[in-house]
């Protein structure tokens, strides 16, 4: 169906749920295609090259990886057929299992995966971390990739399985050559989905077809492990910017699968029988404020604790969730509430107390410098943030500029390191899930790398150098108590500032079946009965 049809019939249907007159389905029953209108527009195509959950997403059903995790966290292979730690721990062989193919029919071979996971751990800060230790990504043969080790590193695997703000994917040789501060010009895979390259109108729809060619694993399907299996002979994305169209949409069954569900519909969709609701991630996700620490003015870290000191979480949850009690919690913490290390290590800092804040912004010398928000209108779960921002600082007293656009600017607009009157920022909002951002060494939005780092590109030595301590501790005890301090420092040089904790819920048709509560729209096991 071309995107004047699609847009067209969906437009109709929005206005027919208005006045309560009767739709047509605009899809038989029984199609072999699932239509999903996606949390946000894609722009980026390459995973290793942002962290943006939309390019995340388009990556689970083209690529594959190496290594997966079950839904209580524990690694197991996926691409690999199995794998050895020898020499006392600084060797690890990695086999690949038979049948594996790229989309262009080239076998995938071990040099395509050592030099994927070059290119990832170059730019992600988990796999940065995770370099510091190894001597070579290598191979030993065609089907055996050779990890060379400076040391033993018992979190390698799951590191390989988890990944961090970006997944450790696989492309070909000549793909995963591309410098990682480039974005990939050709988008090839192994994965059970094939991108389809003609179809992609961004701002409007992607497709993807079934790849026969995919092998699936024998195993029962676990999160991202097991036997990922495509039901569907084609999956698209139809990019629906207004919330009410998308629920109308997928109320008559234009689409199946709405992703992200802006909470004041949620009455209406749960009164549907034909709907069903569930959560995107059940571990949760977590809000966060981000601050340019390269730009006036919050490279000055007494005006960041300053804004800090004003924040209410419950505001900002609030605006997310409808206000729904039992939709958010307080947590402040920038590792989040209810994993290992998620103490509320920031209380005291984070009084809510806008009188202090306006006390201690004046004390930091600001001097009227202009504050750029960036905030993305077509994002329900992170743009009623930046509008919550806007408010708290104008009360604070500080000169604010919102910028709104859609999000796949804001994801390109956010790599400026420019000054704000040529194109830069100083603020902005997003959210990670429990799962990513859960230790030290994968909690990116608390890094301190610097220009090696995530957006707003923080500069902290200590927390660096705890990170890597926390990252070679071998009890449990020993990287609590190295967590608690990396907490303890990140609230007094404030790389960002928590928002709380909140559920997104997601809506699909009652008759699809298999659906995955897990970190991304994930097309694989899900059917239509």
């Amino acid at each position: 169906m071309k995107r004047r049809t699609v847009l067209r019939g969906i437009a109709a249907t929005a206005a027919a749920a208005a006045t309560g007159a009767r739709v047509a389905i605009a899809q038989p029953a029984r199609v072999r295609t699932l239509r999903l209108a996606p949390q946000a527009n894609l722009t980026l195509l390459d995973p290793h090259f942002t962290t943006a959950q939309v390019t995340t997403n388009h990556a689970w059903a083209i690529y594959d990886t190496l290594f997966a995790i079950t839904a209580n966290g524990e690694p197991r292979p996926q691409m690999a057929a199995g794998y050895s730690i020898e020499d006392d721990g600084r060797t690890c062989l990695i086999t690949l299992r038979d049948g594996l193919k790229f989309h262009n029919g080239e076998p995938v071979l071990a040099r395509d995966c050592a030099q994927s996971l070059i290119r990832w751990s170059a730019r992600e800060s988990l796999g940065q971390s995770a370099s510091k230790f190894i001597e070579s990504w290598g191979v030993r043969d065609d089907r055996t990739i050779k990890i060379s080790l400076k040391r033993p590193l018992p979190l390698l695997i799951p590191i390989l399985a988890r990944g961090g703000a970006s997944i450790p994917f696989i492309m070909p040789e000549h793909i995963a050559r591309t410098d990682p501060y480039k974005q990939v010009t050709e988008t090839i895979g192994s994965g059970p989905f094939r991108f389809v390259k003609d179809e992609f109108v961004p701002g409007s729809r992607v497709a993807y077809t079934r790849n026969a060619d995919y092998v699936p694993r024998q195993e029962p399907v676990d999160w991202t492990s097991g036997g990922k299996i495509a039901h569907f002979d084609r999956v698209e994305w139809h990019i629906i910017p207004d919330a009410a169209t998308a629920s109308a949409a997928l109320q008559s069954g234009e689409i199946d699968w709405y992703e992200h569900v802006q909470p004041d519909l949620l009455p209406l969709l749960r009164a549907n029988p034909n709907i069903v609701i569930a959560d995107a991630n059940p571990t949760g996700f977590n809000g966060i404020m981000r601050f340019n620490h390269i730009q006036p003015p919050f490279n000055n870290v007494a005006i960041r604790r300053a804004v800090m000191m004003a924040v209410d979480q419950g505001d900002y949850m609030a605006s997310i969730t409808a206000a729904d009690p039992t939709a958010f919690r307080v947590c402040k913490s920038l590792l989040p509430c209810g994993t290992a290390d998620g103490r509320e290590i920031g209380a005291s800092a984070m009084p809510g107390d806008l009188d202090r804040a306006r006390a201690a912004l004046k004390a930091a010398g600001y001097n009227n410098e202009k504050v750029v928000i960036l905030s993305p209108t077509d994002f329900v779960t992170i743009g009623p943030l930046g509008d919550v921002s806007y408010d708290l600082l104008k009360r604070l007293g500080m000169n604010v500029e919102i910028v709104q656009t859609d999000w796949g600017t804001v994801t390109q607009r956010r790599a400026s390191k420019e000054t704000v009157d040529k194109g830069g920022w100083s603020l902005m909002h997003t959210w990670g899930s429990t799962t990513t951002i859960g230790t030290p060494v994968g909690q990116f939005f608390m890094r301190g790398m610097g220009d090696r780092g995530w957006f707003g590109w923080f500069k902290d030595d200590t927390i660096e150098q705890l990170t890597e301590q926390w990252l070679l501790a071998p009890t449990d005890q020993e990287r609590a108590t190295i967590a608690d301090a990396i907490q303890t420092q990140a609230f007094q040089t404030v790389p960002s500032v928590p928002l709380g904790q909140f559920k997104i819920r997601t809506a699909l048709r009652r008759n699809l079946t298999g659906y995955i509560e897990a970190t991304g729209a994930f097309p694989w096991n899900i059917r239509r009965v």
